[in-house]
């Protein structure tokens, strides 16, 4: 197809929505498809919806992660020599840092983002399929709106082809085709334009309820995947901490004890004293 042929049909193609949207002219309606492709539209946007959010919480843990690695880093500064506790607390959170971008992380990209990366790769393919069955749908419309324009000027009995402006008979012209035979042709070529419709409507029909039906199944294992991405997670962080548990003093009252006795030899400073 040259350029300029494909450039004509897209322009009968727009010309033809636009009659059909101002109602002067029929558009075929398939309630089938209608259906289905509501279906199909609800599902992609569930899917896109479903992605983002899937992408927002590994972006969310992996903001967590580097919280934790600027604050051990920011503490560290504080101390001008190295304190037992803190030392401990340091490789407590490199070793979790890396446990997770390689016993979560990457296994989370590889269990739930990308299968549903690759869901929604389809979606385009079968926009694509609805975007050609709408182009067929516009030509074979076209096609049997010129027909219906030769069968009512039939009925008129007004037939351009018997003569012409100065009344000479068609035998007096040079040789064209008949009414009757423009309306042959126009037939023909709503025929070619319904079964090229029809071929691609049926594919969508039959097509688009399995590619919603096979939703569940498809997304059964990489939902598996998430809830354990979020065990592995917490399971991680517990094991990694409650080693130091020994550390610091189990004792609450303890603990509020030394911070209160620590605001007293800030309270007792000179600069402090109105605090």
């Amino acid at each position: 197809m040259s350029f300029l042929t494909g450039f004509k049909k897209n322009l009968n193609r727009a010309g033809q929505s636009i009659m059909q949207k101002t109602g002067m002219v029929d558009k075929t309606v398939d309630d089938d498809f209608s259906e289905e492709y509501e279906r199909f539209k609800l599902l992609e946007q569930k899917m896109e919806k479903l992605t983002r959010h899937a992408k927002d919480y590994q972006n969310a843990m992996r903001g967590v992660g580097a919280s934790q690695m600027m604050i051990m880093q920011t503490m560290e500064q504080f101390y001008e020599t190295e304190d037992a506790n803190f030392a401990i607390y340091k490789q407590t959170m490199q070793r979790l840092d890396a446990a997770y971008k390689t016993g979560v992380d990457e296994v989370y990209t590889e269990t739930v983002m990308a299968p549903l990366a690759k869901y929604c790769s389809y979606f385009p393919q079968v926009n694509e399929a609805i975007k050609r069955r709408q182009k067929k749908l516009l030509d074979y419309d076209t096609q049997r709106a010129k027909v219906h324009k030769l069968v009512e000027r039939s009925a008129s009995g007004y037939d351009s082809s018997v003569s012409n402006s100065n009344g000479l008979r068609r035998s007096d012209l040079p040789s064209e085709p008949t009414g009757m035979d423009k309306l042959s042709q126009a037939e023909q070529m709503a025929n070619v334009a319904r079964e090229m419709y029809e071929s691609v409507n049926t594919v969508l029909i039959n097509d688009l309820p399995q590619i919603i039906s096979l939703r569940v199944p498809y997304l059964d294992p990489t939902f598996e995947a998430l809830v354990k991405s979020q065990l592995t997670y917490n399971q991680l962080a517990f094991d990694h901490l409650s080693s130091m548990q020994n550390v610091f003093p189990q004792d609450e009252q303890d603990q509020q004890a030394r911070v209160e006795d620590i605001l007293q030899q800030m309270r007792s400073l000179t600069i402090c004293g109105n605090v």
